[in-house]
Parts: structure tokens; C-alpha cells; sequence
């Protein structure tokens, strides 16, 4: 992605933001925030504290499961929360239905508006904080702003498989 492309992408999540009217919160790294572990390391700030965007296929339709960086999805559960089947999305599905590569899908500014979903265990967490756009720029808020802005529901999304050592992505 260019440079040109990755500021429209930040520039389409800041416009979503204002007209939510949350504040500007979003902050450029120089060093990727790709995944959740890189995200707590530039923010300084737990992985449990990265929200991460999990985008589903929920037939033609993106699913955007926002989960907190410890944690898995669980597609069974998180699906059943919404009442579709979620299936894996590619890379191509989630810039065609979203507008953002895989590392920075935000909760807000998507180009088609995904059914969305919040893990309960994020909502126990404040500030938090997101993706804004690309893999190199984040946003901070609050999860009761987050569920407020993004219109999801809350549910229990995560699997009882534990996460890797290594970290997971934030977006995908």
C-alpha cells in the first residue's frame, strides 16, 4: 500500500471519528503496529489493551469481531452472537469490503458497514486502544466510547484455546 493510499485510509478513520464526535486520538509510530504485541510495545501499554479487528465473511457481508489483543475468536460463538455463520476472510475480501489492508482495520470508517461485534473481556479495559487505518497508526479511546461508535454488541467471543507466545494480529 502507498503512502497516498495508507493517509486516505487514516484520513477516512479520523472523519469517522469526529463525526462520532470522539476526539482526534490517532497516533502515528514509526515502527509497525501490525500486531498487537507490536501495538502494546509502540503505545506502552498492555496487549490486553489492543483492541484488535478480527473481520469475518458472514456470507457477501464482512463480520468485525473487535477483541481484546490476548485474546482468540472464536468463530462458533462469535457468529452465533450475531446469527450468521462466519467463515475466514482473505486479504482481498477484507480491502474490498472494508477499505483496509491487514494490519489496520479500524472499528469505524469501514467502506461498506460490517456487522460488529465486541468481546465482553475488552469492555473490562480502559483506555484501549485501535487501529487507525494502516499498520503503522493507532487511536485511543474507552471501550464504552468504542461500543458507542462502532454500534456493536457485546458478547463472549473468545476460544478457550490459548494464544501464542509470539502475538497475534491486530487486524485482519
Amino acid at each position: 500500500m502507498s503512502g497516498a493510499e495508507r493517509l486516505g485510509s487514516v484520513e477516512r478513520v479520523r472523519a469517522a471519528l469526529l463525526a462520532a464526535s470522539h476526539a482526534d486520538t490517532i497516533t502515528a509510530f514509526p515502527e509497525s503496529t501490525r500486531t498487537a504485541a507490536e501495538a502494546a510495545a509502540a503505545v506502552g501499554c498492555t496487549v490486553a489493551q489492543i483492541a484488535k479487528s478480527i473481520i469475518f465473511r458472514a456470507g457477501g457481508r464482512a463480520a468485525l469481531v473487535i477483541t481484546s489483543g490476548v485474546n482468540r475468536v472464536d468463530p462458533a460463538k462469535a457468529g452465533a452472537a450475531l446469527g450468521v455463520t462466519l467463515a475466514r476472510a482473505d486479504a482481498d475480501f477484507v480491502r474490498e469490503t472494508t477499505g483496509f489492508a491487514i494490519g489496520g482495520v479500524a472499528p469505524v470508517g469501514h467502506l461498506s458497514p460490517p456487522l460488529i461485534l465486541l468481546d465482553e473481556d475488552l469492555l473490562k479495559l480502559d483506555p484501549i486502544w485501535a487501529a487507525a487505518g494502516s499498520p503503522m497508526h493507532v487511536f485511543r479511546t474507552s471501550a464504552a466510547e468504542l461500543r458507542r461508535i462502532s454500534g456493536g454488541l457485546a458478547a463472549a467471543v473468545k476460544t478457550d484455546t490459548p494464544m501464542a507466545k509470539s502475538g497475534s494480529k491486530s487486524s485482519t
